[in-house]
C-alpha cells in the first residue's frame, strides 16, 4: 500500500519541520524518506550557530542514529547519502526568534517560495524547565513558526505537536477542544500572556540585581515557572506553556489551516521503522530506570489509574495522517485537534505497569557496576502523595538519620552509605513531585476527531501504512519484548 495516496500526497512537496533533533522529529524524517522518497524538499531547523554546523549536527544526531538502519539496509548507505544530499536540507536557527534567526537571505526566500506544510515538533519538555526558556520554546516559539508560515506563499497547513496533558489535571473524558485565549484551568483568573511575559522580564531584572550564580537563577526560574503554572490551575511549566502555546496559534492563525495534535505519554516506536527504538528519557523511562536499578521501589496510581501511554511511531503517522487528510477536500476541516491516546480504546492500568515492571527484572535482573545482580520486588502501588510520603517517613527518614549519627560519630564510615540512601530518597520524592499529574491521572482522552481521521485512512486504504490504532497493543507483550529491553539498551 505504500504507493498509494500518501506517496500521491507527499510526492513532490517541500516540507518544513521544527525541532529536528527531537524524538519525534527523527522518526518523522525517517519515515518520510522511507515511504516517499519522491518528497521535493525537507527543510529541517536545527539550532545551530550556522549551515555548517547544521548539518553536522543532523548529520551525527539523526542519520548516523540506529533509526535509519532499515532505510539504510532497503536502498544501501550510498543510495540513501545521495537521497539525504539531495533532498535534506538542515537549516541553522533557533525557534525562539522571528524567521529562526536565519541570517541567509536566499535561503529564507526559498523557503518563502516553496513551503507547503509545516510541522513545528519543537519543544522544550521538562516538566520543570526554566519559565523563562519555556516561555520562549514553547509559547513564543510556536508564534514564530505561525508568523514564518504566513510569509510563505505556498503554504497547505501548519501541524502542531503539543501534549494531551495541556488539560492539567482533568477528570472524566477529556474532550478534543481548543482553548479561548485567556482563560486558566482554576478559572479564578484570566491569563494575561503578556503579563507573564512581564513577570519574567521583571524576575530576571531582579535576580541580576541580586548577583547570583547561574545555577541560583536557574533554580528560581523553574521555581517560578511552577508558581505561575500553579496559579492558573495547571501542575506545571510544561504543560501551562504548551496550553498557551496553543492559545496563541488559534487566536492568531486567520485563515491558516491549522492542526493540533495532541500525544499523552510517548514511547519507544511499536513497529516502525522498527520496534522498541527510543532515545532520551521519556516519562514512564525514570521509573523503569529507577527500578530496574534498585534506586526505586515503588510505582504511584491507583490500581485502576489509565496510564495513557502511546508509540512514538504511532503519533509520527497521526501527523502524517492530518496533513493528508485536511489536504484533501472531501475531508471536514473542522476537527483539528486530535488526541493520540489509548485510555478509551485500550487502557492500561498502573496495576499492569506494576506487573510488568516486576516480571520483567525478576527476569532480567541488572548488574550493576561492581557485576552483582540487582534483585527487585513487587513494588507497592501509591494512590496519594499523602501515602507516598507516609511511606518515606516511616520507612526511609528515620533510617538516613540513624545514619546520618552513625556517619558523624565513625569519622565518616558510613558515608557512602548514607549519600547513596539520600540520593534514593531525593531521586524518589523528585520524580513523584515531578510525574504525579501524569501517574495519578483520573481522567482518559476523548479521540472521537482522532477515530474520524483513522476512517479517513481506511477509506484512502492506507491504514496499515500510517497505522495509530491503540487498539492493536497488547500492552503486556509490548512492555515485555519491546519498550522494556528498548530503553534498558538504548537510554540506560
Amino acid at each position: 500500500m505504500e504507493s498509494s495516496k500518501i506517496q500521491q500526497f507527499l510526492e513532490g512537496k517541500t516540507i518544513f519541520i521544527t525541532g529536528a533533533t527531537g524524538f519525534l522529529a527523527k522518526i518523522l524524517v525517517e519515515k518520510i524518506l522511507r515511504v516517499q522518497p519522491n518528497v521535493k524538499k525537507l527543510y529541517l531547523l536545527v539550532r545551530a550557530s550556522d549551515t555548517k554546523s547544521a548539518k553536522k549536527r543532523f548529520y551525527e544526531e539523526i542519520m548516523q542514529t540506529e533509526l535509519f538502519k532499515v532505510l539504510r539496509e532497503k536502498i544501501g548507505a550510498k543510495n540513501l547519502n545521495s537521497l539525504v544530499e539531495e533532498k535534506v536540507f538542515p537549516v541553522a536557527g533557533d525557534i525562539s526568534f522571528e524567521d529562526f534567526g536565519i541570517e541567509n537571505s536566499e535561503i529564507k526566500d526559498e523557503m518563502f517560495k516553496e513551503i507547503e506544510i509545516i510541522i513545528n515538533s519543537a519543544a522544550t519538555t521538562r516538566f520543570d524547565e526554566r519559565y523563562d526558556i519555556a516561555m520562549n520554546i514553547n509559547v513564543l516559539g510556536a508564534v514564530n513558526v505561525l508568523k514564518f508560515a504566513k510569509r510563505c506563499e505556498k503554504v497547505k497547513i501548519i501541524v502542531h505537536v503539543s501534549t494531551a496533558y495541556v488539560c492539567g489535571e482533568g477528570e472524566g473524558v477529556i474532550p478534543e477542544k481548543s482553548f479561548i485565549l485567556g482563560e486558566t484551568l482554576n478559572k479564578n483568573s484570566y491569563l494575561d500572556i503578556d503579563v507573564e511575559r512581564k513577570v519574567i522580564e521583571d524576575k530576571l531584572k531582579e535576580l541580576e540585581a541580586q548577583k547570583l550564580t547561574s545555577k541560583e537563577v536557574t533554580i528560581a526560574m523553574k521555581d517560578l515557572g511552577i508558581q505561575r503554572a500553579t496559579l492558573h490551575g495547571w501542575p506545571n511549566t510544561y504543560s501551562f506553556t504548551k496550553a498557551m502555546g496553543e492559545m496563541l496559534l488559534g487566536h492568531l492563525k486567520e485563515n491558516l489551516q491549522l492542526v493540533i495534535i495532541r500525544p499523552t505519554i510517548i514511547t519507544s516506536t511499536y513497529k516502525e521503522p522498527f520496534p522498541g527504538w527510543i532515545e532520551g528519557v521519556k516519562t514512564v523511562d525514570s521509573f523503569i530506570l529507577g527500578y530496574g536499578k534498585g534506586i526505586l521501589n515503588f510505582c504511584f496510581g491507583d490500581p485502576n489509574t489509565k496510564i495513557d501511554a502511546i508509540p512514538g511511531d504511532m503519533v509520527v503517522n497521526s501527523i502524517l495522517a492530518a496533513i493528508i487528510a485536511h489536504g484533501n477536500q472531501y475531508y471536514s476541516s473542522q476537527e483539528s485537534i486530535y488526541h493520540i491516546s489509548s485510555s478509551e480504546k485500550n487502557p492500561l492500568k498502573s496495576c499492569d505497569i506494576q506487573l510488568f515492571l516486576f516480571h520483567y527484572f525478576t527476569k532480567n535482573p541488572w548488574i550493576n557496576k561492581d557485576g552483582n545482580i540487582i534483585k527487585v520486588g513487587m513494588p507497592p502501588l501509591f494512590s496519594s502523595m499523602d501515602s507516598f510520603q507516609n511511606y518515606i517517613s516511616t520507612y526511609y527518614w528515620p533510617l538516613l538519620k540513624i545514619l546520618e549519627l552513625a556517619n558523624l560519630l565513625s569519622w565518616q564510615r558510613f558515608d557512602k552509605t548514607y549519600k547513596n540512601l539520600k540520593r534514593k530518597i531525593d531521586m524518589a520524592i523528585r520524580l513523584a513531585e515531578l510525574y504525579k499529574p501524569y501517574l495519578l491521572f483520573h481522567g482518559s482522552f476523548d479521540d472521537v476527531n482522532t477515530e474520524r481521521l483513522r476512517m479517513a485512512m481506511k477509506d484512502c486504504n492506507i491504514e496499515d501504512v500510517l497505522s495509530f490504532d491503540p487498539r492493536c497493543i497488547k500492552w503486556e507483550d509490548y512492555f515485555m519484548n519491546t519498550h522494556f529491553p528498548g530503553a534498558v539498551k538504548r537510554i540506560f
